[in-house]
């Protein structure tokens, strides 16, 4: 193995303080068919962000809807509130130790993700963990669009009495409901436009005006509830053995795949950090900790619900909806706004506007990639992914979260125990250099990416309902039914047993030392 680690120092690059590396400028080849201005190496003086800067990223993505209702999905699956709080903040905990791992990267070398996946992959193969991650971010895109738009929605109607809601129906849904959707969607489209400076700025002052506004709900709930009621009282309907742990391990794999596309990409945002410190110190201040505290409040707001409204409202929307007051009603349409746009921007147009550039760099830029994932989150219809807790949080979390944690596995073994953080910058951009291997795929990586990927959700199955019906698109007793045992472990599987046949296939590979 020590023959894929480079010896010496390239020439054509650098280390700067903190070990920081930096093409040279004459060495980027920015005629090659696998460079453009998007995903060179950022340089060094540009790479800025800070330990606040990463917090604030991880607090305005943390802080949106659909990480308010993860633990709601939680108890309706029978846990208690201490259970899915619980679940939330080890998944939360678990991912970020591969979310640093393959973050390094970042403020080493100022690569954004599918270029830091050619070291393993191979120029061209690097595009498939690329469309991978892609392909799920325009699935998120398409989610939190959609969530983000019934949110306008919903105030928009009380504001107006409940007009919108009367309105005609275009495909079962009042046409207002499609123009608030339309609309949210071009708006983030043309935020997206003005680039990574001003999605920085944006994320930093969205970050503490998100906390404010649920705090403000809290405090809002808690008033007319005189405290908080049954909610924190209910018992776990699965309580703490048998028949706790068949749901709380599928569900732990399904939290982890809320944010384990991250976890790939990651470097698109670190490559910006000013050192290793602020990326891991600000993701780790950021990311478990805002998770955690954010489900906490859900269930305490949730709960103050309960004894105000008889009823249990998860919604953050919903439950804003239910004021008369105009101003509060304005003020939580800002915050839906502001909430959503700033998850939904950083999480899931970033990623794929790079992962689409990196599949025709001389034809595709990082705003045209943008424009593609925007149209391809619409395309999916997003309405149908989040129908019930069952389908989003088992198959759509739970399958994605298998896949994603296979391409971890392979990028954390290449880059952390073959190559021991060491890589060649130029050749990551110029065919016939190191990472070229047979046509610019590495069969090793695939290989282990196939492997890794049917271990991990190729018994994925359908749960049956109380009438006898399947609760998912798979077959009950798995897609490959031998494998059904492994499907609820289906992220920590696919992580695993890729890195493990990556790093044996890779032994025996002899790496080019030239172009």
């Amino acid at each position: 193995m020590t023959d894929t680690v480079p010896t010496g120092s390239p020439i054509s690059q650098s280390a700067g303080t903190g070990g920081r590396i930096e093409l040279a400028p004459e060495a980027f080849p920015a005629d090659s068919p696998f460079a453009n201005e998007d995903l060179r190496p950022v340089p060094v003086a540009e790479r800025k962000w800070t330990t606040y800067n990463f917090a604030a990223l991880w607090i305005s993505m943390a802080h949106c809807i659909p990480s308010w209702t993860l633990a709601s999905g939680l108890v309706a699956l029978g846990m208690d509130w201490k259970q899915a709080v619980f679940t939330i903040a080890l998944a939360n905990v678990i991912v970020l130790l591969p979310m640093l791992a393959t973050g390094h990267a970042g403020p080493k070398y100022g690569i954004p993700f599918p270029v830091l996946a050619r070291a393993s992959f191979g120029l061209r193969g690097a595009n498939i963990p690329a469309l991978i991650r892609a392909a799920v971010a325009c699935g998120w895109f398409g989610i939190q669009t959609w969530i983000g738009g019934s949110g306008i929605f919903a105030l928009g109607s009380k504001l107006t009495g409940g007009g919108w809601e009367n309105a005609g129906k275009i495909a079962g849904n009042p046409w207002p409901l499609w123009l608030c959707f339309l609309l949210f969607w071009a708006l983030q489209i043309a935020i997206i436009y003005r680039g990574m400076d001003f999605l920085r700025h944006f994320e930093n002052w969205a970050a503490p005006f998100v906390i404010v506004g649920a705090l403000v709900l809290l405090i809002w709930i808690a008033v007319k509830a005189d405290g908080f009621g049954a909610l924190l009282d209910q018992p776990s309907k699965l309580g703490w053995g048998a028949d706790f742990w068949p749901v709380f391990f599928p569900s732990l794999m399904g939290m982890i795949g809320f944010w384990a596309t991250l976890s790939l990409n990651i470097p698109d945002f670190t490559r910006f950090g000013a050192s290793q410190k602020a990326q891991t110190w600000g993701q780790s201040l950021g990311l478990p900790t805002t998770m955690t505290l954010f489900a906490i409040l859900a269930v305490l707001v949730t709960s103050g619900s309960e004894v105000v409204y008889g009823e249990a409202i998860w919604d953050p929307v919903a439950l804003a909806a239910k004021t008369d007051n105009a101003f509060g009603l304005l003020f939580a349409l800002v915050i839906v706004l502001v909430a959503t746009v700033s998850v939904n921007i950083a999480a899931n147009v970033v990623s794929p506007a790079y992962d689409l550039a990196n599949l025709a760099p001389k034809l595709i830029n990082f705003r045209t990639g943008a424009l593609i994932t925007g149209v391809v989150g619409i395309l999916i219809f997003p309405w149908k992914l989040i129908s019930t807790p069952e389908f989003y949080i088992f198959t759509w979390l739970g399958v994605v979260g298998g896949l994603l944690g296979t391409v971890a596995g392979i990028l954390i073994a290449d880059y952390w125990v073959v190559r021991r953080t060491v890589l060649h910058l130029a050749d990551l951009y110029t065919p016939g250099g190191r990472y070229w291997y047979t046509s610019g795929w590495n069969w090793r990586a695939i290989v282990a990416f196939l492997v890794g990927g049917v271990l991990a959700v190729g018994g994925s199955y359908s749960g049956v309902g109380a009438d006898g019906t399947k609760t998912g698109p798979f077959p009950t007793d798995g897609l490959i039914p031998f494998l059904k045992p492994l499907a609820d472990y289906g992220w920590a599987v696919g992580l695993g047993a890729s890195l493990v046949l990556y790093v044996v296939l890779m032994a025996g590979h002899r790496e080019r030392t030239a172009a």
